[in-house]
This record gives C-alpha cells, structure tokens and sequence, in this order.
C-alpha cells in the first residue's frame, strides 16, 4: 500500500479513532515525504511510524497471545496501513514473537524492516535478566535469523547492557555477526550518552531504544545526542505504560486538550512524538485492531508551534 493511500484506508476502518477528529486529520495530509521517513543507518529508509510487537504476546510478555489469530491479522493490518518498521526481541514470549511475525507476514514484503533485540533472558513471566555474554549473544543472532525467516537483520540491537561483561564484549559478537553478513545495523536499549559513545569506538551504532514519550522525558539528553548524530530514536512506551500509566486511561491533564482538537489523547501523544524531533521513530504497540487504526491515523496530525508548546507544558504537569 501507498503511503498516499494510508490515510483514506486507515480511517476508514477506524473504530477506535473520535470521528469528530477526521477534518483536523485530514487537512494536515499534505505533510512531505521527508518528515514521514527517515533513513535508518543511511540506507535503509522507514516509515517513521512504525509498530512495537511486543504486546502480541501472553499476560507478563510471556507464552503465545491469547488469540493468535487475532494477533497474526493486528500485524498484517499494519503492514496494510503503512508500517514498515516492526519492533521485536527474542526475549518476547520468550520467541513466540519473532515466530509469530514470520508466521503473519512471511514472505515479506519488499521494503519491510524487522528489528529485534538479544541480550535479555526470560526466567519467568514478568523477568527479565541481562545476558550480554559474546557466545550467547552469537547464538541469539543464529536463532533470530531461524525464527525470522531472514539471511540478514536490518537492525539488530543490544537489549540491555550487562553490567557483569563488558560492553567491548559484549559488542564484539555483534561485529562479528555484522561483518558475517548476518546483521546490517546494530542498535543498542536504555542507554545513557556515554554508553553509546563507548560503544561507537567498537562499532557503528545507528538507533538506540529509550523510554520516552510526552509525559517521561527523562531521556531528553539522548534525544539530543541522536539529532546531532543523525541517528534513529526509538521511544518505547510512545504513549506511557510500563512505568508510567497508560494515555489510555481518563483523567489525564491532556484530556481536554485532546478533545478541543477533536482527537484521542493517544492520537495527540503520538503526534507529539512525531513532531518533537526527525529522528523520532515511536513504535507504539497494540494487540486491538481498533487501536492500530487509531495510532497509526495520528501521523496525520499536525498543529502549530503555539498549540504543541502549550500541549508540552500540560504534559509536563502531570
């Protein structure tokens, strides 16, 4: 599907989105092809709204979804409506995930960009464990590819940064894999400035993966880094969760600033995102048709400078 088309189709369908909000969406559909995309590690080109998969799993990010089928149509639906940035990691299900996806959507279609994670281990529903060992980080990268159904992975990231192995290591696996032909780009997750400058005396990094989003600003200064970097900015929890309660819930401050614009305050946030910053590529997830159609309709919302400052400043009130 044309990215022309996205906006007419994604409407249409959308049971999630205020249908009041349809004349501010649609008079902002003019917005240039360069702001829509960005180019990932300078050769491979996405649309900045993308789509983060890890909640197409079960309850603690743990087991297959309750309704694979169901799952397996949020993903497609996706593709249909533009996204050709998909967010994964090995340690969703654990692997159900990346099954999952290639499941869906393979063959894949051309242009489509999958990105995943290693490093992080599963004990248990709702545990995580850093694993940044240069052996285990090898045999991730084979078991993405197998599960993926891919020869290359256009950007593989760092998960976390293990505290007990030193990051040279750790990323020294990585390299390997890259000059193999196994993985074109490396990112790396939750990390601060200095840590993506001692990794960059190892390797090429082009994204790195920070919670951030128009309520958690907490990783502002990295934002800064990657605009002058020119690399990618990947905001997980785009609109709160985690640990910080969801823009889904009522009784946020943005609420009525979200209904004088005629639109969510989830539509709001992620616009938001979209707007604050080129490098900005938020991938908000969803197991819920309905709020894929709404997510993905707010790349089309556009407000002035005035009317973003003002939102801002409410968010930071919160």
């Amino acid at each position: 599907m044309k990215r022309r088309t996205f906006l007419e189709v994604s409407l249409a369908g959308a049971a999630g989105v205020l249908t009041s909000g349809l004349p501010k969406i649609i008079a902002a559909a003019s917005t240039s092809k360069g702001e829509e995309t960005f180019l990932l590690g300078g050769d491979v080109l996405v649309n900045r709204l993308g789509f983060g998969a890890m909640r197409l799993t079960g309850e603690g990010i743990w087991g297959w979804p309750p309704d694979r089928e169901s799952a397996k149509k949020v993903l497609r639906r996706a593709v249909e409506l533009g996204v050709n940035f998909i967010d994964t990691a090995d340690a969703y299900g654990p692997e159900t995930n990346e099954l999952l996806i290639a499941e869906a959507l393979y063959p894949y279609p051309k242009g489509l960009v999958i990105a995943t994670k290693g490093g992080n281990t599963r004990p248990g529903p709702g545990q995580w464990v850093p694993d940044g060992r240069p052996e285990y980080l090898a045999q991730c990268v084979d078991k993405s590819l197998k599960r993926l159904k891919l020869e290359r992975i256009d950007l593989y990231q760092l998960h976390r940064i293990d505290s007990k192995v030193p990051v040279e290591e750790s990323l020294g696996a990585l390299k390997a894999a890259r000059d193999a032909g196994k993985i074109r780009h490396v990112g790396l997750s939750e990390v601060t400035v200095a840590e993506i400058e001692q990794a960059k005396k190892v390797m090429p990094i082009v994204s790195i993966q920070n919670q951030y989003n128009i309520t958690d600003r907490k990783a502002k200064v990295a934002l800064n880094y990657c605009e002058k970097e020119k690399m990618g900015f990947i905001p997980w929890a785009p609109i709160g969760g985690s640990r910080n309660p969801s823009l889904r819930n009522t009784g946020n401050a943005l609420e009525a600033e979200a209904k004088r614009h005629n639109v969510s305050v989830v539509q709001l946030a992620l616009a938001w995102l979209l707007q604050k910053s080129p490098v900005i590529l938020p991938i908000p997830g969803t197991s819920s048709l309905a709020h894929l159609e709404e997510n993905m309709a707010a790349a089309k919302l556009q407000l002035t400078p005035q009317e973003w400052k003002k939102i801002e400043d409410l968010a930071g009130k919160s």
